[in-house]
């Protein structure tokens, strides 16, 4: 059996952990080529080096997403690494920072916006020439353009609101929005652009909020996890009765990356396990 992503250029943000580091080293099982972007340069390093020991390639592009120039320097990373194309963009890098709305902060608000939206809509557009300009190229020169793929991470939260979340609820709405407008304006060059919304997914970010573990941002120290009951309380709403695994997700990314998708655009695929 062919693999799915055979001699593919991949780029995955929030790479190093989770969700994103799953992704990663299926990608690679599968054929492809990958950027792994992480905010830390420890975990992003060690999954390169686990996925060049399976026999894959990899190169890391360190630094925040939400940063001036980060996301050029994301795809120069790309280009530098792999040439001047880029088949698929999983835009999954994000955290949490909750409170209910009387309570929320300006910076609370605009944080999860900086993560979850403008930061994915600067990496395409900073992708542009190597995808979108590619593909009329490859018109132009041979009368047919190769699919490409735009993966956008979303939740459940954004599709039907969560309490505690409005911040991070309506940034992951917004990615619904950012998906269908750009599958509309791209489709012509042959890239389907989909949203994957998870439910309750084991991560650092849902793990329990008594472990106590933090995500600094900038200068500060943000509280992660949800409290063991709650957690209890979502594992019992699930039909399959588990919360999903990172590979669960992974699962999911790349069936929205392979061919087997190559005629959806457009769409949000729920992960949730029923939820």
């Amino acid at each position: 059996m062919d693999l799915l992503l055979k001699d593919k250029n991949c780029i995955i943000t929030g790479a190093g952990r989770g969700i994103g580091k799953a992704t990663a080293l299926l990608f690679a099982r599968e054929g492809g080529r990958v950027v792994v972007s992480d905010l830390d340069a420890t975990p992003a390093t060690a999954v390169v080096e686990e996925i060049k020991q399976a026999g894959g390639r990899a190169v890391a592009c360190v630094g925040d997403v939400t940063a001036a120039g980060f996301a050029e320097k994301l795809i120069k990373t790309a280009v530098d690494a792999f040439g001047p194309v880029i088949d698929v963009i999983v835009n999954n890098a994000g955290y949490t920072w909750d409170g209910v709305i009387h309570k929320m902060s300006d910076r609370q608000w605009e944080a999860m916006l900086k993560v979850h939206i403008t930061a994915p809509f600067r990496i395409i557009r900073a992708a542009a020439p190597y995808i979108r300009d590619v593909a009329k190229k490859e018109k132009e020169e041979t009368g047919r353009m190769n699919t490409r793929k735009i993966i956008n991470i979303s939740s459940i939260a954004g599709l039907d609101g969560n309490s505690g979340q409005v911040n991070y609820s309506s940034a992951k709405a917004a990615v619904v929005g950012l998906t269908k407008t750009l599958a509309k304006e791209w489709g012509a060059f042959n890239v389907c652009v989909n949203t994957v919304a998870f439910g309750f997914i084991e991560t650092r970010l849902t793990q329990p909020k008594e472990k106590g573990d933090a995500i600094k941002v900038e200068d500060k120290d943000i509280s992660i996890g949800i409290p063991e009951n709650a957690r209890q309380m979502f594992r019992a709403m699930i039909p399959l009765r588990r919360a999903g695994t990172p590979e669960d997700a992974a699962n999911a990314i790349l069936l929205m990356a392979s061919p087997l998708a190559d005629y959806i655009t457009g769409e949000v695929l729920r992960v949730t396990g029923g939820l």
